[in-house]
């Protein structure tokens, strides 16, 4: 198997991954961090597979290699997380991983096999923590659709507005509705550990996946199984600790919710350290301040893990930079006073209906959807078209009409149908 070799081959799979719903620009890092993750067999099939979801038949027919060794090459990708193995209507269904969530998380939560953490987290945080690389390049044009969204601490919001929390905006309620749960490492905590800027005492394993997810990472030693009841014991700790609850970024079958600190999370280091505050969805509330009870103790100010509260000059109440504001609810669980809550957002925030319609807008926003649509990257027709498609869609006028909430819908249906 194989003709292409060394550096070009791994340039080939660095442009393949920078081709799916995020992009993960090209520099000797990513180059090293390829390198140490897949062997030359199992890159050159990457680069060789579809860009969507296919099957085993479907794999075998783009690319011409021998059926035997692509199953074995799969089934190690997909022991590593660097493929997604997927159980679709009775036979299993193959995607690249991406870099962020995929390729990213599932190394740094592997268990099994030869592991070489030290040197990936090295690798990984010399990578995320070039801005002028991933950051920019996926966040710098004011993109919208991220792959995770904020979940409120429940206890924080305001009474009123209580009443109008829906199930997929409650940690509780995705709970209580999954059938399968399990927990993981964190995979940022567990970077920040090797590279010595773990700064809390928050315990490794504290990532959250629900049902088909959560069925995949147990099949592959990334997580265990764990009880409803203990996945509730999780979410409380969550509470005990000021961690930020960030989620799916869809409203139905979530499949995993972080649990982030400030020190260690690269989501919301994205928004503190390097000023991107679209790296995550706000939720739909807002954080607010009573002044007639605020006793300007400064807790709330020590407790947002973004930075976004500041104490007020000449002994006023602390101020929340509302332009970067979670909504998240951390500030409001230590507060004495109990004069700071959530109140909802003037405007809805969009929030995708699955997975299908958040991986459409992030490619469409990221100027990639034409790989999902001409999927083949060894049919030159699909070649020709991703270009001309490709071209066309990266217009602004067509990508803001696109992502409208006029055309959006429609849009998404006709793609849904295709």
């Amino acid at each position: 198997m194989g003709h292409l070799a060394g550096k070009d081959l791994y340039r080939k799979l660095g442009k393949k991954i920078d081709g799916l719903a995020l992009r993960a620009p090209w520099n000797e890092t990513l180059y090293s961090i390829l390198r140490e993750l897949y062997s030359p067999q199992e890159a050159e099939l990457i680069v060789k597979m579809p860009y969507g979801l296919s099957t085993l038949d479907q794999i075998q027919k783009v690319s011409n290699l021998d059926r035997n060794d692509i199953q074995k090459l799969l089934e190690n990708l997909s022991e590593k997380g660097l493929v997604l193995d997927l159980w679709i209507r009775d036979k299993y269904y193959y995607s690249i991983s991406p870099l962020i969530v995929g390729i990213f998380e599932f190394t740094m939560m592997r268990t099994r096999g030869e592991l070489n953490t030290k040197e990936w987290s090295r690798l990984f945080h010399d990578y995320l923590q070039d801005s002028s690389t991933f950051y920019r390049t996926n966040l710098s044009k004011g993109q919208s659709i991220s792959s995770l969204r904020t979940i409120p601490h429940e206890e924080t919001i305001n009474n009123e507005d209580y009443v109008e929390i829906l199930d997929y905006e409650k940690a509780s309620a995705i709970i209580d509705n999954a059938k399968k749960y399990a927990i993981g490492i964190c995979s940022c905590r567990h970077e920040k550990l090797h590279v010595g800027e773990k700064e809390c005492d928050i315990p490794l394993e504290t990532c959250t996946s629900f049902n088909n997810a959560a069925e995949n990472l147990i099949r592959h030693g990334m997580a265990r199984e764990v009880s409803k009841e203990e996945m509730l014991d999780n979410l409380a700790l969550s509470k005990e600790n000021g961690l930020v609850l960030c989620a799916d970024n869809v409203r139905k079958n979530v499949s995993f919710i972080c649990n982030c600190c400030g020190c260690c999370c690269n989501i919301l280091l994205g928004v503190s350290r390097f000023g991107y505050p679209n790296v995550v969805v706000t939720s739909n509330f807002i954080a607010r301040i009573d002044s007639d009870e605020c006793i300007q103790c400064g807790t709330c100010v020590d407790d947002c893990p973004i930075d976004a509260i500041t104490n007020g000059s000449n002994g006023d109440i602390p101020i929340i930079d509302e332009t970067i504001c979670l909504g998240c609810g951390v500030c409001s669980l230590n507060c004495k006073s109990e004069s700071l809550k959530l109140e909802r957002r003037k405007s809805r925030v969009f929030c995708p209906e699955d997975t299908f319609e958040r991986i459409i807008l992030q490619s469409l926003e990221q100027g990639t959807l034409q790989n999902l649509m001409f999927s083949n990257p060894q049919n030159l027709s699909h070649s020709f078209l991703r270009g001309v498609v490709g071209g066309f869609l990266k217009l602004p006028v067509i990508k803001s009409a696109l992502m409208s909430d006029r055309l959006r819908s429609r849009f998404l249906t006709t793609l849904r149908k295709s």
